[in-house]
């Protein structure tokens, strides 16, 4: 423990006290994100990409074709701001739009041969920060930790009749 500059208190270190095992399971996922979050942005800074536009590419290259609406939803984004990085990476050239072959006033998304290439230069640079974050989690661990995340977010709400959406997530 370290005593706080401004109060009396003693502020545990990460991993101890409240911050450690004895914490909310909720405080600890969000300080894991925050701790992984960091490294993914320090990871891609060298090649000019946010950790938004990161999951953007990487939606893109898995569901090619896909609508703003759609990519806002699967990459966890509002509108109002997935609006904001297609159009920054389409003047990149990292992305391309055209009309939706049924409905005309939708437009579809794709990523161009430049954003595959970035991508994959991206993908080797958060290969490091995937690693660090799984540092210490045997392989089987691991498959229960993934499972149960995917869990956590498929059984968000049964009762909700949108059970795709997350909440506070576009829907």
């Amino acid at each position: 423990m370290r005593k706080s500059e401004t109060h009396h208190l003693d502020i545990p270190e990460i991993g101890e006290g409240k911050r450690g095992e004895a914490g909310h399971i909720g405080y600890l996922l969000r300080q894991a994100h925050g701790v992984h979050r960091i490294r993914m942005e320090r990871a891609l800074h060298d090649m000019g990409v946010t950790l938004p536009q990161f999951s953007v590419l990487t939606m893109l290259a898995a569901y090619p074709g896909t609508s703003s609406a759609e990519l806002a939803r699967l990459s966890l984004l509002t509108p109002q701001t997935m609006s904001v990085i297609v159009g920054n990476l389409e003047r990149t050239g990292l992305i391309s739009r055209r009309p939706h072959a049924q409905h005309g006033r939708v437009l579809t998304i794709d990523i161009t041969e430049s954003g595959l290439q970035l991508l994959a230069r991206c993908k080797l640079a958060a290969q490091q920060a995937e690693t660090a974050l799984l540092k210490n989690v045997s392989p089987a661990d691991e498959i229960a930790v993934r499972r149960w995340l995917a869990e956590v977010a498929r059984n968000f709400d049964d009762t909700t009749p949108d059970t795709n959406a997350l909440p506070d997530a576009p829907r």
